[in-house]
């Protein structure tokens, strides 16, 4: 699994839209939230860029932990 940190992720909205972000690259892709720490822990097949570039598409700037 990939950490992630995304600054930007508050609320369950951003949860939300994270997780759909994700699936549009690889829809079996496990996340794991830590929202306090705004952190998601990423398990995807797909190679680390195209899922940074998707949350970066829906205005999250990720970066790994």
């Amino acid at each position: 699994m990939t950490t992630l940190n995304i600054p930007e992720m508050s609320c369950g909205h951003c949860k939300s839209a994270i997780e759909k972000a994700v699936a549009r690259v690889y829809s079996s892709a496990q996340l794991d939230f830590e929202m306090e720490n705004r952190t998601v822990r990423v398990l995807s097949a797909n190679p680390l860029d195209r899922i940074l570039a998707a949350l970066k598409s829906e205005g999250y700037e990720a970066t790994v932990a």
